[in-house]
């Protein structure tokens, strides 16, 4: 067997060429990272508390990232999948990801495909809301059983460009004029009591990306690696674009909220589609008419890429997942396709029947992404720590501090849900 200073003699040299190559599994991530958490719940978090929440958004942000990393590093280092890892560990834990996969396949399809079909709605009005977001899921249809992973791989990095660019601009832009007005007799809440816990616990659940998107990646990083051949270093160096990019463009979104709406004595609407017409609407007020349309753009780009990786992605892990329980030997394509056309339809009945709960069932989703970040986060832990390149003393420390810090937030969100904290 070859040893791990032959392995890592073997390795291809890295160079600036072959990291840029390497890049597309990480901006897959990213893309579906700043959907829901990104320019809802940042930009919320800034609209009502300013910049309060900034360290809570950097903090989780950071005591995540080695838990994201080690599923890239995992399927870097020995060409399986997180959820392989997780068969092999226990059955189990396999079948807790596939069942809190599936339900978050149809809600947050749902969800996102929802609230990119109201921005269109302003671009495009007079078209109801159902025929936007069944145009906005068959498009999504389209590319991903026409192209699969080049096409989704090409069109999220177009996506991910001119949204960096714009958002930015967007908050420069803001920051020139000033911000928002404060009402004279406004009084800036405070999110450091239990009553703002929830909203803080489901800010966590889905930044930068619920944690089932850390098996998700290592599915993209397994693809873009039989394809491109990529290595170990250039993996990570993709990888680390991506999570940082994100974690960036968090803080981004929240200076959105705070710049524009924070003071302003205008209640935050919580629901996603409401929330966005109401940032338009105070930009445009603040701004001025024609900043409309590029948060308008904005937001578009930030949803539909969302909705074109979730679907990607939770399919994906949907047939990954069924296949290594039913102990079949390959993944097919053809399940992968039935797998996207599901989640489509799915999140199209949703939509269509139950649009009326969707946002209970969304902030149920984010809550339930953060009470299960502990155990996942531990499994991807283990499982790094047994593949070949050896986590870094430093690095697995701060993993550790990681895990106390998500499970000390579990922890006092359950005590407080049972009453326990009063």
């Amino acid at each position: 067997m070859m040893n791990k200073a032959t392995h890592r003699a073997a390795e291809p040299r890295s160079t600036w060429q072959s990291r840029l190559g390497a890049i597309g599994p990480g901006i897959l991530m990213a893309s579906a990272a700043v959907g829901g958490s990104h320019i809802v719940a940042s930009t919320q978090a800034g609209a009502i508390y300013g910049w309060q929440l900034a360290a809570i958004i950097i903090l989780v942000n950071v005591f995540k990232y080695p838990f994201f990393r080690f599923g890239a590093q995992y399927t870097l280092d020995t060409g399986k999948s997180l959820l392989e890892g997780y068969r092999d560990k226990n059955p189990l834990y396999l079948w807790a990801f596939f069942v809190l996969n599936i339900f978050a396949t149809v809600v947050n399809v749902a969800g996102v495909a929802l609230i990119t079909a109201v921005i269109l709605s302003f671009m495009l009005p007079g078209i109801g809301i159902n025929y936007l977001a069944g145009g906005v899921l068959s498009v999504t249809l389209l590319v991903l059983l026409a192209g699969k992973y080049s096409a989704l791989d090409g069109v999220s990095k177009i996506i991910m460009i001119a949204l960096t660019a714009s958002t930015v601009a967007a908050v420069a832009i803001a920051a020139a004029n000033g911000g928002a007005a404060a009402a004279p007799d406004f009084v800036a809440p405070s999110p450091w009591n239990l009553a703002s816990l929830g909203f803080i616990i489901a800010l966590m659940g889905w930044m930068p990306a619920p944690i089932e998107f850390s098996a998700i990646n290592s599915l993209w990083v397994s693809v873009k690696r039989k394809l491109d051949h990529v290595s170990y270093r250039d993996g990570l160096f993709d990888f680390n674009v991506g999570y940082i990019g994100s974690a960036l463009l968090a803080v981004v979104f929240l200076a959105l909220g705070a710049l524009v709406q924070f003071g302003s004595g205008e209640e935050v609407k919580m629901a996603g589609p409401a929330y966005i017409a109401q940032l338009i609407d105070m930009y445009a007020r603040t701004i001025g008419e024609w900043a409309r349309w590029l948060v308008a753009f904005i937001a578009f780009a930030c949803m539909f890429g969302t909705t074109l990786t979730a679907t990607d992605g939770y399919a994906r892990a949907n047939t990954e997942a069924l296949r290594l329980l039913k102990k079949e030997p390959s993944y097919s394509i053809r399940a992968l396709n039935i797998w996207i056309v599901a989640a489509c339809i799915a999140g199209m009945v949703v939509i269509l029947f139950f649009k009326g709960s969707l946002a209970p069932m969304l902030k149920f989703a984010m809550i339930t992404a953060f009470l299960t970040t502990p155990v996942f986060a531990w499994l991807n832990l283990m499982l790094a720590r047994g593949a070949q390149h050896k986590i870094h003393t430093s690095l697995m420390a701060f993993s550790w501090l990681g895990l106390i810090y998500l499970v000390g937030f579990a922890v006092l969100f359950l005590l407080q849900l049972s009453g326990a904290l009063g």
